[in-house]
């Protein structure tokens, strides 16, 4: 099958379900030739839908069966008929796609732009609202930098960074050809080919502490290229710290959701992973929001971290009285 973009595959897999719905029992070639995809292309999109759902739970995800060679889909209730939005829905998604069209790196504007435009058209009046709401991407970042960044992709300039890598909490000097500055996570990002790694990497603009631009070609070296948007911005390094996780049953989903190195189930059910990360923040917040069903082995001084917090945040509350 000849490659294609992630968003391409979206846009027919959209058309696919409701259209499969509503010809219950079709014959696999035919459904093929209906949908203008080869036999080979639509089992592989009918085995992508099993993995996709409004939730994590079996109940939750899209059943597709086509043994005996004719096509039945169900749980697709949710994107089978004809999406209609509330006020507070549309508002938001008119403000969301506002927000993205100012994101730089962006390569499909025309098709937000035009979902725009008709959203826009459809909510009339009730639209209004959005207008006196506005997000700010910069907060965090230091204008400067993130305009340094974005004139580097601009004139394919190298550009040299001092930054700090919060896993071992120590700078680092780094000559980068940038490739592309983007949002996502919350958070804006340098990706570019980085010469101290040799390879492509990703690097959040907010711990940046420096940011010269160089004098000097910023063109990447053939065959590097961005990662695909859909990936995680997550990309561990050995140079990131190792932490070791027990997964009770009700999360093991974790070790399906994050990049982990290893997996070992345990015979009590639970699920033993190790993964790198460069910052235990969010480590620690996950761990916390998940009640006891996610527990740290080791490094030892951050399972002591978490467990102080915890503690913390149990502690009985005390109030000073007049």
């Amino acid at each position: 099958m000849a490659a294609e973009t992630a968003t391409n595959r979206l846009t027919r897999l959209l058309t696919m379900v409701p259209w499969l719905v509503n010809r219950q029992g079709i014959e696999l070639e035919e459904a093929a030739a209906g949908l203008g995809v080869s036999v080979e292309q639509l089992e592989s999109d009918l085995n992508l839908l099993f993995l996709c759902g409004y939730g994590q739970m079996p109940d939750e995800l899209i059943e597709a069966d086509w043994e005996g060679g004719r096509v039945f889909v169900g749980n697709a209730d949710t994107i089978s008929r004809p999406l209609r939005l509330g006020v507070d829905e549309a508002v938001t998604l008119i403000v969301g796609l506002r927000t993205l069209l100012d994101v730089p790196g962006l390569t499909e504007r025309d098709a937000i732009e035009r979902a725009l435009a008709k959203l826009e058209a459809a909510a009339g009046a009730a639209a209004e609202p959005a207008s006196r709401v506005s997000v700010d991407l910069t907060d965090a970042v230091d204008a400067g930098v993130l305009a340094r960044a974005r004139e580097g992709v601009e004139r394919h300039r190298r550009l040299h960074l001092t930054y700090h890598v919060p896993g071992r909490d120590e700078s680092t000097e780094r000559d980068v050809d940038p490739m592309r500055v983007i949002a996502a996570e919350g958070h804006w990002y340098l990706e570019g080919w980085c010469h101290r790694a040799v390879g492509v990497r990703m690097f959040r603009l907010d711990r940046v502490e420096a940011l010269d631009l160089l004098d000097e070609d910023g063109t990447p070296p053939e065959g590097a290229a961005p990662r695909e948007l859909g990936e995680s911005i997550f990309s561990p390094t050995e140079s990131d710290l190792l932490v070791s996780l027990r997964l009770q049953p009700g999360a093991l989903w974790v070790s399906d959701y994050y990049p982990v190195e290893s997996a070992t189930d345990e015979p009590d059910g639970s699920r033993t992973i190790t993964l790198r990360t460069a910052d235990t923040a969010w480590l620690e917040r996950l761990v916390l929001r998940m009640g006891g069903h996610v527990l740290v082995t080791s490094p030892e001084d951050l399972r002591e971290r978490i467990a102080a917090r915890a503690s913390a945040a149990l502690a009985p509350q005390t109030h000073d009285v007049d």
